[in-house]
């Protein structure tokens, strides 16, 4: 009986002592007790590079799947880290800025070493990279045609252009494939660049330009998260069946927003969450869709004002089928910012 009193005064005590932590400071300690392991300090150093899925986590840091996922749990719960599940699997980013920032900084200033971890992330992104490289260089004859197998080609195309309207400016394409979106608004662009990273779509790219009759519209071989243009240079951008393809999509649409004039405007076309898991194999799709929160999100992040535009579901009859979403991210005009400074 004397045990048992002993048990319950502890045990009182130690709920009498939690009634005076505040909420910040239980935040606090389940961050620093989440840090206290040197895998989940290894995990957040890779993921704050790029978004991972949990088996490429597991095979960067040599563990077991159900072992990463527990790290992963516990990182999630002190807020540090954030699942997102597509198909059969899970993709990991960091969280929110307001729970990371800080926690970033000190493992800045502390210089933990992370070197070998990303050596080993440079080698998954170049096998994710050359895995797409082939895709495409294996496709691209037949490109045009595989991007119509869910939703009609002339519906999304027809939903883009009521999108753009006629104001098109300068024109950047990301991801131009063989040059269809600059085959659609070139002869009312100011100018019109086409960029993509595949040697093989661009020269469908150029034939089929040239074809068209378009003096002012190019392409280029550039990566989409380092485009070959100054800031400020573009008054429409345009992401058409891109996002899907990217390890990093908020780091691709930062990239893309950087571009463009005030007033300029990004556009993102691509599918909706779903659950077709042979995309992956058979069309080397990185990602199974977004949900429109999620990508008015990153465009907000961006420095863009963001709105879905439209949404394309094909008919009712199609096997497995897919909607298209259409986002688009504003740039404020140069009088919008200083109202708002001077509102604030």
């Amino acid at each position: 009986m004397h045990a048992e009193r002993q048990v319950s005064a502890s045990d009182w005590l130690t709920s009498y002592k939690e009634m005076f932590i505040s909420a910040s400071m239980k935040s606090a300690l389940a961050i620093f007790r989440a840090l206290a392991d040197p895998t989940r300090l290894r995990i957040i150093g890779l993921v704050r590079h790029v978004e991972l899925a949990v088996g490429e986590l597991a095979q960067l840091l040599g563990q077991s799947q159900p072992r990463v996922s527990r790290h992963i749990k516990i990182l999630a719960d002190a807020g540090l880290l954030r699942r997102a599940k597509e198909g059969a699997w899970v993709f990991v980013r960091l969280g929110d800025a307001g729970s990371t920032t800080a926690v970033l900084a000190v493992l800045d200033a502390l210089a933990v070493d992370t070197a070998a971890d990303l050596a080993r992330l440079a080698d998954v992104r170049a096998e994710r990279g050359a895995a797409a490289a082939a895709y495409f260089a294996a496709h691209a004859a037949e490109w045009d045609s595989i991007r119509s197998l869910h939703v009609a080609d002339s519906a999304v195309e027809a939903a883009i252009a009521a999108a753009v309207g006629g104001d098109v400016g300068d024109l950047l394409d990301i991801g131009t494939g063989t040059g269809r979106i600059i085959e659609l608004f070139g002869h009312h662009a100011a100018s019109a660049t086409g960029i993509d990273r595949s040697p093989e779509m661009l020269r469908f790219a150029r034939g089929k330009l040239e074809a068209a009759g378009l003096p002012n519209a190019e392409v280029r071989l550039a990566d989409m998260y380092a485009l070959p243009r100054p800031d400020a240079s573009a008054d429409t951008v345009i992401l058409h069946q891109v996002l899907h393809f990217a390890d990093a999509p908020a780091a691709a649409l930062t990239e893309a927003a950087r571009t463009l004039r005030p007033g300029g405007r990004l556009f993102v076309i691509d599918f909706a969450p779903h659950d077709r898991e042979d995309l992956r194999e058979r069309h080397a799709h990185v990602r199974l869709g977004f949900g429109e929160a999620q990508v008015c999100g990153w465009l907000v992040a961006a420095g863009l004002e963001a709105a879905v535009v439209d949404r394309l579901a094909p008919p009712v009859e199609t096997v497995a089928p897919l909607t298209v979403t259409l986002w688009r991210g504003t740039r404020p005009a140069v009088t919008q910012i200083v109202a708002r400074k001077v509102a604030a």
